[in-house]
């Protein structure tokens, strides 16, 4: 089941995030955040930037989320977009099936568009995104490093809705 994401979620948000943080690529820190960091990343979106996970069984398996892509004014209808599935969950469609409920309310609350940033390779994601209608619209090369080994990151873009004044 998909719901909005609670202060009380951030403890299992930062335990699906560990692993990544500590043995993956996906995400370029190098310091697990604990769950008050969690938490205050989740309030710092002030009910703008929506925070979904994905329960099953009373537990969160997975989350996605929309922050602000830069804080300049003129940005503030495009959204960064980032989902996260518990490694037991993955394989599912936990991730498509959130990400794709973070799109359609990114939409409803009239954002224009969504852009997902990619470490590579990240096939998976790649995969993701594209399924779900991104494109491809940069990479930047060699920007991240990150257990010894220097790591492009891509940019993926979706149209969400209409861009009006």
């Amino acid at each position: 089941m998909i719901r909005p994401a609670r202060e009380e979620d951030a403890g299992a948000v930062a335990a699906i995030y560990a692993p990544e943080v500590l043995e993956g690529i996906a995400t370029f820190e190098l310091v697990p955040p604990d769950a008050a960091e969690i938490a205050r990343r989740m309030a710092a979106g002030e009910g703008r930037y929506p925070w979904l996970v994905w329960e099953e069984a009373g537990a969160v398996a997975g989350y996605a989320y929309a922050s602000a892509y830069r804080a300049r004014a003129a940005y503030d209808r495009t959204a960064e977009t980032t989902v996260y599935v518990a490694r037991e969950a993955q394989g599912r469609g936990v991730g498509w099936r959130l990400y794709a409920a973070l799109i359609e309310r990114l939409t409803a609350d009239g954002f224009t568009q969504a852009l997902g940033v990619i470490s590579l390779p990240n096939e998976a994601s790649v995969a993701l995104h594209e399924a779900l209608g991104f494109r491809q619209v940069a990479r930047l090369e060699r920007v991240g490093c990150k257990f010894g080994r220097w790591l492009d990151v891509g940019y993926w873009q979706r149209r969400l809705a209409r861009e009006g004044a």
